[in-house]
């Protein structure tokens, strides 16, 4: 059996960590550096210009000069190219933006850019984790560019065979890594699916399902510990949203209710049972054990086995696609 050798990545898994990896390979791009290792410092010449070239396509730039460094007025990273070009990167991992950190950052690097007669700032959202797309369009309105995992993997590829670097190695095999553990779905039996599983499967939904502005997958806290969530095909009821949402194995009828929430949980559970009934889909579409309060509530629910699959099965995922769209149909029935 071939053992894995360690990998500094998976023991030291912070963001704070990939800030100092992408810093360390900016610095890489100085021309100077060259005379260590010239298949790296090529690699991070040309990584410079992909980030540089998504907001300023026609740069063209040719890279004589590098500064690089973390933490400039909470900017996670940046970089100074011929004093002439300011590269700023919000580096996530498996958080996400917050308040307006990136507009604040955005302004920062503008008026600084200005003072300095340097061109407008590169502004970049680094994502080695997942992010749904629709956490990710608030990202580009803010006026950065995502670099995706799988943009990076596609990028490091060419160069992994000829860098001899254990850094730059361990770093291109965690990534690919973390791509490989969410698409395990595709192979694992579904009882033995974990979080950054179904993240991947709902990955595949955002595409096959056609998720809008309102659709979204993401961690959803609860007084058991959470659960890996999508929801979807939000339509209006009354003055109320329903919708549909999968809880890492039950896929639920939901309502999102603000005022006299109780009667309006209790009447479309009503609607939604009525027409289980009338469809023969009793034994799939049920009452939940209990009914819970809130903003959010589910009003029925159908168990994984009935929409998924068998928990020693394999997912067949044309199958389970057009299953929810059949739940999706069977929802807006519910509103006729």
């Amino acid at each position: 059996m071939e053992l894995k050798k360690p990998n500094i990545f998976e023991c030291a898994t912070k963001e704070l960590t990939h800030d100092g990896f992408f810093t360390w390979l900016m610095r890489w791009a100085d021309p100077s550096n060259n005379v260590h290792n010239p298949e790296l410092c090529a690699c991070a010449q040309e990584f410079l210009k992909e980030l540089v070239s998504k907001q300023l396509p026609d740069s063209n730039i040719e890279i004589k000069k590098i500064e690089a460094d973390r933490q400039w007025a909470n900017i996670d990273v940046w970089a100074r190219i011929n004093d002439e070009f300011l590269v700023i990167v919000e580096n996530k991992t498996f958080t996400k933006r917050h308040s307006d950190q990136l507009s604040r950052y955005k302004k920062t690097a503008q008026d600084w850019c200005t003072e300095n007669n340097y061109a407008p700032p590169v502004c970049i959202y680094l994502k080695t984790g997942s992010e749904s797309k629709r956490s990710l369009k608030d990202v580009y309105k803010e006026g950065f560019t995502v670099v995706a995992r799988n943009d990076l993997i596609e990028f490091f590829e060419p160069y992994r065979a000829n860098i001899k670097n254990d850094i730059f190695s361990d770093f291109v095999d965690r990534i690919n890594s973390l791509e490989y553990e969410e698409k395990l779905f595709e192979t694992l039996p579904i009882k033995d699916w974990r979080y950054e599983n179904w993240v991947g499967f709902y990955r595949v939904l955002e595409s096959e399902l056609n998720f809008t502005d309102l659709d979204g997958w993401d961690y959803v806290p609860n007084q058991d510990g959470g659960f890996a969530g999508a929801f979807w095909h939000w339509k209006p009821w009354k003055n109320y949203y329903v919708y549909l949402q999968i809880e890492q194995g039950p896929l639920c009828f939901k309502i999102e209710a603000y005022e006299s929430s109780a009667d309006a949980r209790n009447e479309w559970h009503s609607i939604v049972m009525s027409n289980a009934e009338s469809k023969g889909m009793t034994d799939e579409i049920q009452r939940p054990r209990r009914f819970g309060s809130g903003n959010h509530m589910t009003v029925a629910v159908v168990e994984k086995k009935h929409w998924l699959g068998a928990d020693d099965s394999v997912i067949d995922k044309e199958k389970v696609v057009n299953k929810l769209k059949e739940y999706e149909q069977f929802l807006d029935d519910c509103l006729q």
